[in-house]
């Protein structure tokens, strides 16, 4: 006997589409958050790019598209390790994981929907950004524009496994924003996103090839022409750094797990 079409399991990238799209209106239910996420890249580039926008670096390299690449890899970052691990830790402390837990809904959908609703708002905050830079005149062809994206989005999913990390190894949300700022915004200002290298002290110096985050501004400087190393070797490094954080939330979320349910 064939079982009733009513009653036949969901097919599970249907049950993606729809918890993506919950994720998604939990951002416009609460704009401020994401807007002040969105907003903060452009803030910073009016403020230190627009000035310089035309000086040059070396050769055909500008300091508005440089300041462009550091921002770009800022905004995709900022918002997978805040949106995204604050939002989770605050999930957890509203025990929508219990909910989730007692419904049908298996547990890799509800993690994975949240990865993409972050890797979204991401997009959305860095072509947000490099919109108000081609409009300010950043002069760049087509085929770097779209290789900044591209780079840029692919540089920054070790910070996904970072914000994952985060928002599932406290055991409270308010442990998360001060975890997020303690550990993202030093590494971000020793990275050379923020600051350029060649104005860190030459301790940091030698400490920032080591970090994440300086991979992501890498992969951006290569699209723009102001890179320090090649981009196969920053491509490598962040698939290197994309497998430690994925582990280690992995391992946050499966001690979780445990801890709440064994």
């Amino acid at each position: 006997m064939k079982a009733d079409a009513d009653h036949r399991p969901v097919p599970s990238h249907r049950l993606l589409a729809v918890q993506v799209r919950a994720v998604l209106l939990g951002y416009w239910r609460i704009p401020l958050f994401a807007i002040f996420t969105i907003g903060l890249p452009v803030m910073f580039f009016a403020f230190f790019g627009l000035p310089r926008l035309h000086q040059a670096i070396t050769g055909h390299v500008t300091v508005g598209a440089y300041i462009l690449a550091s921002l770009g890899a800022y905004a995709v970052s900022n918002v997978l390790v805040y949106n995204v691990g604050i939002g989770q830790a605050q999930a957890r402390a509203r025990k929508l994981d219990l909910l989730q837990r007692a419904s049908p809904l298996p547990g890799w959908i509800a993690i994975a929907a949240t990865m993409v609703g972050g890797l979204v708002l991401a997009s959305l905050s860095l072509v947000t950004l490099l919109m108000v830079g081609a409009v300010s005149g950043v002069a760049l062809p087509l085929g770097h524009w779209l290789l900044l994206v591209v780079a840029l989005l692919y540089g920054a999913t070790p910070m996904l496994g970072l914000g994952l990390t985060i928002g599932y190894i406290g055991s409270s949300g308010n442990l998360a924003p001060a975890l997020a700022s303690l550990i993202y915004l030093p590494m971000a200002f020793a990275s050379g996103i923020l600051v350029p290298l060649s104005q860190l002290p030459s301790v940091v110096r030698s400490i920032a090839p080591y970090l994440p985050l300086y991979q992501v501004g890498q992969l951006g400087w290569n699209a723009v022409g102001a890179a320090n190393e090649p981009a196969p070797q920053a491509v490598l490094w962040t698939a290197v750094w994309a497998a430690i954080l994925g582990a280690a939330a992995v391992y946050a979320y499966r001690r979780d797990q445990r801890r709440k349910f064994a």
